[in-house]
């Protein structure tokens, strides 16, 4: 039993004559005469009663009727629903993106182009606060997120989780050891992102100073990633801090970049979503990112944004 004798059953069953539902099919009336006689044989009865001016449903007709109508609408909705995931898998999803993500994105994106078909990833960036209200409102999909914080109205899905590094100079005493305390950094001043710039950031190495014991004593702020280390590792000494896989990736000429413990800073990831159900491209997005874990590593880099 085909789909296609169904469809021809069903509208001769309407016309009840086999030369206007050929008509309505747009096929010839032998076509539609040959595929009812191929569905009866297949069932084993007559669908039809045939006169040379009359036809009428068999009992057998009238069974396979109501049957009919609920398969060929069954089928319409499952046609309906792929050529759905077909639109949806050709759409553009667009990800809101900070500076710096590295091999990361990199990642997302190769994966992203294979899971997700004909869609198209949109990257846009802006900062912080205009990527969640963009979120919110519909224009991006979603946004990557540095650090946890309350957004009504959406959700974090966690990622990664990067720990914190220091950067000191080359040539402080604190240079020879493999790990440092961070109690150990009191007194030298910390060269880092305003609160204005990076709260999540700074309010991060703020309090994880404070579980050590001490109060930051704030330096010049942290402009670029170059700047910034010609300024360590070359001036007056300081400190400032990058997420590890950045670091692993820096240059360093007169600095050293070391892990810290005591506590240990980390900051972690989160892809920010509407709470509604994803479609086929958000999933394959979703599913990208967390293909960044698999990976074991990225490139994050220096303060500038979340």
């Amino acid at each position: 039993m085909e789909i296609r004798q169904l469809h021809y059953f069903l509208t001769v069953a309407e016309e009840l004559h086999f030369g206007r539902a050929a008509e309505r099919l747009h096929i010839v009336q032998s076509a539609v005469s040959q595929q009812i006689r191929r569905l009866e044989r297949d069932l084993g009865m007559d669908l039809f009663d045939r006169t040379t001016r009359t036809v009428r449903l068999t009992e057998a007709g009238k069974t396979l009727l109501p049957h009919a109508r609920q398969m060929l609408a069954t089928a319409a909705k499952a046609r309906t629903a792929i050529d759905e995931l077909r639109t949806e898998q050709a759409a553009t999803v667009r990800l809101g993106t900070s500076v710096g993500l590295g091999s990361r994105l990199e990642i997302i994106l190769a994966e992203f182009a294979r899971l997700s078909g004909n869609a198209t990833l949109e990257l846009v960036t802006a900062d912080t606060d205009e990527r969640l209200r963009r979120v919110l409102s519909g224009e991006l999909d979603a946004t990557l997120l540095r650090g946890e914080r309350p957004v009504p109205g959406l959700e974090l899905l966690p990622l990664w989780a990067d720990p914190l590094m220091v950067a000191l100079p080359a040539r402080h005493d604190l240079a020879v050891r493999a790990v440092i305390d961070l109690a150990d950094l009191a007194g030298l001043p910390l060269r880092l992102a305003s609160r204005q710039r990076n709260p999540t950031l700074h309010d991060l190495v703020t309090r994880c100073c404070r579980e050590a014991g001490f109060e930051p004593e704030f330096g010049p702020e942290f402009t670029t990633d170059q700047d910034t280390l010609a300024a360590i590792g070359f001036g007056r000494p300081s400190w400032t801090v990058f997420y590890a896989p950045k670091a692993e990736q820096l240059p360093g000429p007169g600095v050293v970049f070391r892990p810290l413990r005591n506590p240990t800073p980390i900051m972690r990831a989160f892809l920010a979503v509407r709470p509604d159900p994803p479609g086929a491209g958000l999933r394959a997005l979703i599913d990208a990112c967390n293909a960044v874990l698999r990976h074991g590593d990225g490139g994050d880099a220096g303060q500038h944004d979340q």
